[in-house]
C-alpha cells in the first residue's frame, strides 16, 4: 500500500490562489480533467493527500480505455475470462473484451504527466460562490470542478450521507499473492445484497465484499472470504461507493466522477465512468477557456451529456436490486447465472455495458491531442 506522503507541519504553508480553472481532487476524474486542459490557461487543482498516495478500488478497467488513454504503461495482469461463483456452482465466461489491473500510483502519475497544473495538498472544507475554502486558506477560479468523491462537497443543497444516501460499501485486502482469474462471488454466504471479488495484480491479490445496503457490514465477511481464498486478512482499505446517478452540475459548480454518482450500479465500475465523464467535461472546459462558449453554455452541455445517460444507470439500478432480491436464494441464482451463460448472450450482454461508457470516446479523445504519449511529451517541455 502506498506510504502516506502529504505535506505535514511547516510544509502546509498558506495558500491564497486563484486559477482559470480550479479542479478539486486528484484521483482518476480530477486527473484526467485536468490533463484535458495541459496548455488551456491557469489550472490549480488541490487534493488532501498527494497525487497516488490513496488508492481507493480495487483498480481494474478495460483494457482499450487504458491503452486509448497512454496508460498502457500501469497495467499489472489482463483477463479474458470472468470466473463467477455462486454458491454451488462456478461459471467460467469469456469476455468479448479484456479487463485489466493496474497500479494506482504508476496511472495517476501517468496522468500527472502529462498535466501543466499547479498542484497543492489541501483539504477542501466547502465553498461560497466562487471562493472554495480549504485548511491552507481560500482558492478562486470562474470554473470549478468537483472531483472529491461521493461527499460532493461542493454542493451545499446535496450533501449526503451513509446509511441513508444511495451508497454501496465496499472493504477490501491487498495480501501479496497471486492468482490467474478475475473472480466474483454472488454468495449469500459473504453479503445478502451484493458481491465479493477477488481481482490479481501481479504480485497483490485484491480481495473484497461489497454490499448494496451501507447499513450490512462487511468486515466479518471479508475475512471470511480471504479464509476460503487461501490468503491473510491484511492490508485493508473501505470506502463508500455511490449507485445512483446524481446532478452532473449545480449552483455553477462542475462534478464529475463519484460526486455525480457516476460509477456504475451493480457493478460498482467506477474508474471507466470516471474517464468517460472527465473527457467530456474537459472538452467543455477547453471550449470555454478558448472563448468559444461561456461557461453557463458550458453547464448546459455538459449537464446534458451526463443527462442523456440517465436512463442506463437507472437500468443498472433495476439490474441492481434484483441481484439483491435473488442472491440470498442460492437455487434462482443459480438458476438465472446458468440462463446467461450461453456465449451469444453473455457477448450481447458485455457489448451492451461496455458502450455505457465506449472506448471509442477514449479513443476519440486522443485522436484530438495527437496521442496521449505525444501530449506527455509536450506537457513536459
Amino acid at each position: 500500500m502506498p506510504i502516506r506522503a502529504t505535506k505535514r507541519g511547516d510544509q502546509r504553508t498558506r495558500l491564497d490562489l486563484d486559477a482559470d480553472v480550479l479542479v478539486c481532487g486528484a484521483s482518476f476524474a480530477g486527473l484526467t480533467v485536468a490533463r484535458e486542459l495541459a496548455g488551456h490557461g491557469r489550472i490549480l487543482m488541490v487534493d488532501r493527500y498527494e497525487v497516488g498516495e490513496r488508492q481507493t478500488s480495487a483498480c481494474a478497467a478495460p483494457t482499450e480505455w487504458l491503452e486509448h488513454l497512454g496508460l498502457a504503461a500501469s497495467i499489472q495482469q489482463t483477463f479474458g475470462d470472468l470466473v463467477v461463483h455462486a454458491r454451488d456452482r462456478t461459471f467460467r465466461w469469456e469476455l468479448p473484451f479484456t479487463f485489466s489491473t493496474f497500479d494506482y500510483r504508476r496511472l495517476c502519475q501517468l496522468l500527472l504527466d502529462g498535466c501543466d497544473a499547479r498542484f497543492e495538498t489541501a483539504k477542501v472544507d466547502g465553498r461560497t460562490g466562487d471562493v472554495v475554502h480549504t485548511d491552507r486558506g481560500d482558492l478562486r477560479a470562474p470554473l470549478i470542478v468537483d472531483a472529491l468523491g461521493w461527499r460532493r462537497v461542493l454542493d451545499d443543497d446535496e450533501r449526503i450521507q451513509p446509511p441513508e444516501a444511495r451508497l454501496s460499501r465496499g472493504l477490501e485486502i491487498h495480501p501479496h499473492a497471486a492468482g490467474p482469474d478475475l473472480e466474483l462471488w454472488l454468495d449469500p454466504r459473504y453479503v445478502r445484497a451484493g458481491y465479493s471479488w477477488s481481482f490479481p495484480a501481479d504480485a497483490e491479490l485484491r480481495v473484497g465484499v461489497g454490499s448494496f445496503d451501507p447499513r450490512d457490514h462487511v468486515r466479518e465477511p471479508t475475512e471470511r472470504l480471504a479464509a476460503a481464498v487461501g490468503v491473510p486478512a491484511e492490508r485493508w482499505q473501505g470506502n463508500w461507493i455511490p449507485h445512483q446517478i446524481r446532478p452532473a452540475t449545480g449552483d455553477g459548480i462542475f462534478f464529475v466522477g463519484d460526486s455525480a454518482g457516476h460509477c456504475l450500479p451493480t457493478t460498482a465500475e467506477g474508474i471507466r465512468p470516471a474517464f468517460h465523464f472527465a473527457l467530456a467535461l474537459g472538452r467543455e472546459l477547453r471550449a470555454v477557456l478558448a472563448g468559444v462558449q461561456t461557461r453557463e453554455q458550458a453547464l448546459e452541455r455538459y449537464a446534458a451529456f451526463s443527462d442523456a445517460h440517465r436512463w442506463k444507470y437507472d437500468a443498472l439500478l433495476r439490474t441492481q436490486d434484483a441481484v439483491g432480491r435473488l442472491n440470498p436464494r442460492p437455487r434462482g441464482m443459480r438458476q438465472a447465472l446458468t440462463a446467461i451463460s450461453q456465449p451469444s448472450l453473455l457477448a450481447w450482454m458485455f457489448r451492451h455495458y461496455l458502450n455505457i461508457c465506449p472506448p471509442e470516446a477514449a479513443a476519440a479523445a486522443a485522436a484530438a491531442h495527437g496521442g496521449y504519449g505525444r501530449a506527455v511529451s509536450a506537457a513536459a517541455a
